[in-house]
């Protein structure tokens, strides 16, 4: 046992966790951390990024591409708020994250001190837990506490706030090995498996819909054996892309508002609905009254306030996904739906991809960028059509690939997330897809890309509109475009080069594919400005509180 400072004692439980990386920016009350760990640089990379925010988006991006619990770091007062955007992503797509703030000292606290502010009381609703730290005999425990808060069971963000004369002050500090994070499996029961078992039997029509609980569970392995042995169409939502492959043939896309066809019809037609990991978001289900009306649901999730939250389920069973499936894999018999996929086969083949295919737009640049990554890249998103389109048009292969603010819809996390995946997987080609709109918020993040040399490849699907939105003022609001059009003079090559990256600029699908040629190839930060029509929108869609059956695309409108 040895006494340390609380800022010592900061990094020494960091490293007791595993930590090798934090995004962060330094300030007045978080200087002691930040001297601390300038004496183990060597052991804790930090990047520091170029606000708080893309701080945020960075350890969140980290977490989501490895799997491991994000780190991010910021000082009081505006330091602590600028994370609370990323915070509230994290939250909202139940990633790991830890923030660790400074706040002013006990003696001036509740004093509407300089920098003052009660961030643990702010971030209250939006993490597992938020702590303030005013003992330093409690830190070590507080922080190993938060780790193993965000990792259990639904994960999710958990802030430490620690008072500027904690970490000066002196404590006893003793290594501890990190406590082990059991999956919650005691709430699993006997019956609710046999109860599952029997709806499978039962069904002649099954569905299967997968979540990102699949992924934060890391149970995709699992999971394809499951539905290999249903026999039965899947689809995805937003977070769970990846954990069923996105070319196997029992594949059927994306479930929801931009959704396929044959999945929202598919889910309609099922006479059993099971959804893993998955929690019944309004973009997933539509209307909820008139959701899968024919079809018995089967939820299974670790979170039991998820079940029967926004749809009533038949059965449910709640824990792990991982070990849920491991045991319904042992029970259940092989099962031949050869029907009921011959009439899916025929939604594929009456509904097929209705996008062009010979010019620049969204979906033809990220179809190009799937061929040249051979669908092994990391791809992350902003929020709005490029993100529908990236959801559409790549087929991911694997959990982790696409990386997306899916609850939040956090216009700038792509980004900052970009670079984080990039630092987390340095072996993966990352690129961060975005539209002019949401690349604008934090494009000063190329900056931390440069310094670095994080050879990310950031695309910006270029209409100069807020394009979903404007998609919704043509569709329903009679074309009064409100605040939608960024007609300026903000050329995104010159931004690119003035911070350091390589910049291009592509008009036509073979400009682009050349320019992204030329990015995977540069191994250093490039922007590829790609520009496309204003008025290309995201088919099939439906609309808002209207139900997953009224899916409709662009022909349709025109009967």
């Amino acid at each position: 046992m040895k006494q340390l400072t609380g800022s010592e004692i900061v990094i020494e439980c960091l490293k007791e966790q595993g930590v090798d990386t934090v995004f962060g920016y330094p300030g007045g009350t978080i200087l002691n951390v930040y001297d601390a760990l300038y004496q183990h640089q060597d052991e804790i990379t930090h990047v520091l990024t170029s606000h708080e925010q893309g701080a945020s988006h960075a350890a969140d991006g980290y977490a989501r591409a490895t799997g491991k619990v994000g780190v991010c770091m910021a000082t009081s007062g505006p330091g602590a708020t600028n994370l609370v955007t990323g915070i509230a992503t994290a939250y909202m797509d139940s990633i790991p994250l830890v923030a660790i703030t400074a706040n002013v000292g006990v003696s001036l606290l509740g004093k509407d001190s300089f920098q003052e502010i009660d961030i643990a009381g702010v971030v209250m609703p939006i993490t597992k837990h938020s702590f303030i730290v005013k003992n330093v005999h409690e830190l070590a425990d507080t922080i190993r506490r938060a780790f193993k808060i965000a990792k259990t069971g639904r994960p999710g963000p958990v802030l430490v706030d620690i008072t500027k004369d904690v970490t000066s002050n002196l404590a006893d500090y003793e290594y501890r090995n990190p406590e082990e994070v059991a999956p919650l499996t005691r709430t699993i029961r006997d019956s609710d498996i046999e109860e599952a078992v029997k709806l499978i039997k039962k069904a002649k029509k099954p569905f299967i819909m997968v979540g990102g609980g699949v992924v934060a569970a890391n149970a995709s392995e699992e999971f394809r054996t499951f539905a290999r042995l249903m026999d039965a169409p899947v689809c995805d939502t937003l977070m769970g892309k990846g954990a069923f492959d996105g070319n196997d043939p029992h594949y059927t896309g994306m479930v929801g508002m931009h959704g396929t066809k044959v999945s929202n019809f598919g889910v309609t037609a099922s006479d059993l609905l099971i959804v893993v990991g998955g929690r019944f978001s309004d973009r997933v289900i539509g209307n909820a009254k008139k959701f899968a009306n024919d079809a018995k649901i089967l939820q299974i999730d670790v979170d039991a306030a998820e079940i029967n939250k926004n749809i009533v389920v038949d059965a449910s069973i709640i824990g792990d996904a991982k070990e849920v499936l491991s045991r319904l894999n042992e029970v259940i018999e092989q099962k031949d739906n050869s029907a009921w996929l011959k009439e899916i086969e025929a939604l594929k083949e009456k509904y097929p991809d209705t996008y062009p295919t010979d010019i620049l737009t969204g979906p033809t640049a990220i179809s190009k960028i799937y061929e040249m990554t051979k669908g092994d890249a990391i791809i992350t998103t902003d929020v709005g059509q490029h993100q529908m389109w990236a959801a559409q048009m790549y087929k991911y292969k694997e959990p982790r690939q696409l990386l997306t603010s899916g609850g939040l819809g956090t216009m700038g996390y792509g980004l900052g997330a970009c670079i984080g995946a990039k630092v987390g997987r340095p072996d993966k080609v990352v690129i961060n897809i975005a539209g002019d709109g949401c690349f604008r918020m934090n494009m000063n993040e190329i900056a931390t890309a440069v310094r670095y040399n994080i050879p990310i490849i950031q695309v910006v699907i270029n209409n100069h509109v807020l394009g979903m939105v404007r998609q919704w003022q043509t569709l329903f609001y009679e074309k009064r475009y409100s605040n939608t059009v960024l007609n300026d003079a903000v050329d995104f090559v010159k931004v690119a080069e003035g911070m350091g990256a390589l910049g291009y600029k592509a008009t036509t699908l073979s400009e682009f594919e050349d320019a992204f040629r030329k990015a995977l190839e540069a191994g250093r930060p490039c922007v590829i400005d790609a520009q496309i029509g204003e008025d290309d929108k995201v088919w099939p869609m439906v609309a808002a509180g209207q139900p997953i059956s009224t899916c409709f695309s662009e022909e349709d409108l025109e009967k």
